[in-house]
């Protein structure tokens, strides 16, 4: 009998030892009071986006949402009841920017899928930036301790590229603050800067090396600021220091060639809770006005 036992927990161990470590940050009773309810948080912004050297008025939104997930597929499971061990909570950000540059309008978006439970990065992210002159497109996905990169560009430049980076992301950073601010790494670290900054400056799409502070603001709220020397790029979140560690303002900050400061600023104006894939009517467009779009 004890033999047996001994065995079992042995086995157990190493079960655990072999598999992925679990957030031990994250309230999961907390979260799941929250963010399991079957509704997203949406989050509407006024943007001042700088572009060409001036600012442009826009709309930032950023929509948090739990998903069902597969993580050797990393796409949406479609029955995540029959997809058994596969099947993977994420936190999923979509994040959009709308603004105007003379005659014609920018759109981007960036998808972030977070991990809920397991100790790992972002298994996946997509960027994409529509403008009337083309349209380029991201997606990176985390395999073997490294993002799988492809980036798809209208500019013969860039072209098609397939990469392999082993860093961790900028963009993941806000999915890490709304699971538990501890989780964000802070000191010198190497990093992959925002997608959506890459395409609008069409720098290198790697790693650089950056470092990560936070700093308390009082009022209830703290902020992380992300610095990138080789680039000149500052990026400020901010954030409620309580759960559900809201994210109420970013700014980013460039320091062109010329010395000349560049501030893109978004601070938030309206937030919901809403399942929004179900208000789909005509008679639902007031919402959007409730909410500031």
């Amino acid at each position: 009998m004890l033999t047996r036992l001994y065995a079992l927990l042995f086995f157990s161990v190493l079960l655990i030892s072999c598999g992925t470590a679990s957030r031990e940050n994250v309230d999961m009773d907390a979260f799941g009071k929250y963010w399991y309810q079957g509704q997203a948080e949406l989050n509407v912004f006024d943007l001042k986006q700088y572009r060409y050297g001036e600012p442009r008025e826009g709309k930032a939104v950023m929509i948090f949402v739990t998903e069902d997930f597969s993580k050797s597929k990393q796409v949406k499971l479609d029955d995540p009841q029959n997809a058994g061990a596969d099947a993977r909570k994420v936190l999923k950000l979509n994040m959009t920017r709308d603004f105007v540059t003379g005659v014609y309008p920018y759109h981007t978006m960036l998808s972030v899928f977070t991990p809920v439970e397991e100790d790992l990065p972002a298994y996946k992210l997509t960027q994409t930036m529509i403008e009337w002159c083309g349209q380029a497109f991201i997606q990176m996905n985390w395999k073997n301790a490294a993002y799988q990169a492809k980036l798809f560009s209208y500019f013969e430049s860039e072209g098609d590229q397939n990469l392999k980076i082993d860093a961790q992301t900028e963009d993941g950073i806000f999915n890490l603050i709304r699971l538990n601010p501890d989780l964000v790494p802070q000191g010198d670290q190497r990093l992959i800067p925002s997608l959506t900054y890459q395409r609008f400056s069409h720098i290198e799409l790697k790693a650089y090396r950056a470092k990560i502070e936070l700093e308390e603001l009082g009022n209830q709220t703290n902020q992380f600021v992300v610095e990138y020397p080789e680039l000149g790029r500052t990026l400020k979140i901010q954030f409620k220091e309580s759960f559900p560690f809201e994210i109420v303002s970013w700014e980013e900050i460039q320091v062109k060639e010329n010395g000349q400061l560049e501030s893109t600023t978004a601070t938030r104006r309206n937030h919901q809770k809403l399942d929004y894939w179900t208000k789909n009517g005509l008679i639902h467009e007031s919402i959007r006005k409730e909410l500031g779009l």
